[in-house]
């Protein structure tokens, strides 16, 4: 199996995390094994656990990972990271590294449907089971799919695309990515046609919906600061603003410290601080990455130490 892969941020990814030779890490989302393979090779007693709910990742993670013993693939969301560690003994972490999105593999990959670039079955499930694309878009009802492309896609003719997908599936299920992408096209003004990816924010929209990607990264980045020891770091590459707002925000409460209201004279909350950000602005790829990786043009990444 061929699995391509450049890491983001690799450089930066790895200063962020300060990785111990000792220590405790996990890598959220394993795809090729890029950041992974760089933890690990730096670990001499520590342990890395790399995770990927999609078993075309895992298989592939694990071979490269063969030469490293300190380093194991667990096949989960890493939104069961919590669990998933308790039952391998590990309750506490110096770090973790979530690089969030689907990943190259499964974009350049045709037949599991998350592009709008090859004609293929309408499918974008990242764990390859459960709910598809093609469900949501022949059974949901306008409203709900209006509010998902408005949602996670941030589309301006969500309604619009809603309404002309409800005809064309009273005709016949709809069942490629071109098709879809057909009706997404016919679905806008020609000036918004004319655009160079027409479809993507449906796509995105779709497959954040498919995966429930928001709920499970809330979900992840709460487990993954729990775990962390003090000290430890929680890095994490972003793709687009909903998943950077999520970060941002999430950040931000695990910073603040008194909250009581700005006209209390002293603090009667008591609240402290338990994290600090390592870098108050997110950092971007440089020049050269952008154009060496067209998958980095997006990142963002920030970075928070547990105190």
């Amino acid at each position: 199996m061929e699995f391509s892969h450049c890491s983001v941020l690799l450089s930066e990814c790895l200063e962020g995390l300060r990785v111990k030779p000792d220590g405790i890490y996990v890598d959220a989302t394993a795809g090729g094994a890029g950041h992974s393979g760089e933890i690990a090779k730096r670990l001499k007693g520590g342990r890395l656990y790399s995770f990927d709910q999609d078993p075309d990742a895992v298989a592939v993670a694990a071979e490269r990972l063969r030469p490293y013993p300190g380093a194991q693939v667990v096949q989960s969301n890493f939104r069961e990271m919590k669990r998933a560690l308790a039952a391998l003994g590990v309750h506490r972490i110096d770090g973790a590294l979530f690089d969030l999105g689907v990943s190259s593999f499964q974009l350049d990959t045709a037949d599991r449907g998350f592009s709008y670039r090859y004609n293929a079955p309408l499918d974008m499930r990242m764990s390859q089971k459960g709910l598809s694309a093609k469900e949501i878009v022949n059974q949901y009802p306008v409203q709900e799919i209006t509010r998902i492309l408005r949602e996670y896609g941030e589309e301006k003719f969500a309604h619009s695309i809603a309404l002309h997908i409800e005809r064309a599936r009273e005709q016949k299920e709809i069942e490629t990515t071109f098709e879809l992408s057909d009706i997404i096209k016919s679905s806008m003004p020609a000036k918004a046609r004319r655009e160079k990816n027409p479809s993507k924010r449906t796509f995105q929209a779709l497959r954040i919906a498919v995966n429930s990607e928001l709920e499970s990264l809330s979900e992840g980045l709460d487990q993954a600061f729990e775990l962390l020891s003090s000290g430890g770091r929680l890095v994490v590459i972003s793709f687009h603003s909903l998943e950077d707002r999520m970060v941002k925000q999430r950040f931000a409460s695990w910073c603040k410290g008194c909250t009581c209201p700005p006209d209390f004279p002293v603090c009667v909350c008591g609240n402290t601080p338990r994290a600090k950000l390592v870098n108050k602005k997110p950092i971007l790829p440089s020049e050269r990455e952008l154009s060496e990786n067209a998958r980095s043009q997006s990142a963002k990444l920030r970075i928070l130490e547990k105190l």
